[in-house]
């Protein structure tokens, strides 16, 4: 059984990812939307040609470049500006990609990336041609490519990444390994995990608990270096008691509103 935690559980970080799949753009606050998702989060991604369906539609994760398929793309970090329609896009610190998501600025976001990831040792285009053109696709205003047609905020407890990196070995394990929108300090490790069902208040929004997140090969990539470095996942079927490597849980928002970090994070039993 759960022991209660000594202290209220605050908001530690933040992030939202502008592409489906590759790495996250830590924020001060988030805009919650009543649709279930974040404003500016999974609102472009790299789909590949053979993909089944329109071109803008939702789609699984198997469909784009990520950090499933393609560890290297951890090493790119992104920031993009909704309200210019500007991303930009570091390597090692340099500026990489620096454009506007216009029709020019699109096929040049596509041609880099497109070079980018075939000079990779591990990449998923070299022996699929049929992939090939990727494309670039979202309207940069609205989020549709979370893993879930429905939309879903994701969340941590900064605790439970702590007693993963026990098992690995790795004090230093990262937090960005694991996608969150949302990572918490102040809950027992695992806590999270008992919130499926129940209310969770965190600044503005009330969310409900709905789902453990079942993790993929993401995981293995190291943030800083794009390589596959630790066997995340076999770490946490060893964590947890569950027969899946499951890490973090979804919520859906029940209204509309901002979150922030330093918020608490208040959950409670469902009344009806």
């Amino acid at each position: 059984m759960l022991d209660k935690p000594a202290s209220v559980a605050r908001v530690a970080a933040l992030y939202r990812y502008p592409i489906k799949g590759f790495t996250p753009e830590p924020c001060d606050a988030l805009t919650v939307l009543e649709e279930g998702r974040i404003a500016g989060d999974r609102v472009l991604g790299i789909r590949f040609a053979d993909t089944v369906g329109l071109k803008d539609e939702w789609c699984k994760k198997q469909a784009f470049l990520s950090l499933m398929n393609t560890s290297g793309l951890a090493r790119l970090a992104i920031k993009f500006d909704p309200q210019n329609m500007h991303l930009t896009m570091n390597l090692g610190g340099k500026p990489m990609i620096e454009t506007c998501l216009d029709q020019t600025g699109r096929q040049r976001i596509v041609e880099i990336i497109t070079q980018y990831v075939l000079d990779l040792p591990e990449n998923p285009l070299q022996k699929h041609p049929e992939r090939l053109p990727l494309n670039l696709v979202g309207d940069g205003l609205t989020s549709r490519y979370q893993d879930s047609s429905s939309g879903r905020v994701t969340l941590h407890g900064r605790e439970s990444l702590r007693a993963v990196a026990g098992i690995l070995g790795a004090h230093d394990l990262d937090e960005r390994r694991f996608r969150s929108n949302i990572a918490v300090e102040g809950l027992i490790p695992w806590e999270e995990q008992a919130w499926i069902g129940k209310s969770v208040c965190i600044g503005e929004v009330r969310f409900r608990g709905y789902a453990a997140k079942e993790r993929c090969l993401a995981t293995h990539a190291n943030p800083k270096t794009g390589e596959r470095d630790l066997p995340v996942l076999k770490a946490l079927l060893n964590s947890y008691d569950t027969k899946k490597p499951v890490f973090a849980i979804s919520l859906m928002p029940e209204n509309s509103g901002i979150i922030r970090v330093g918020d608490s994070v208040l959950c409670s039993e469902v009344h009806t």
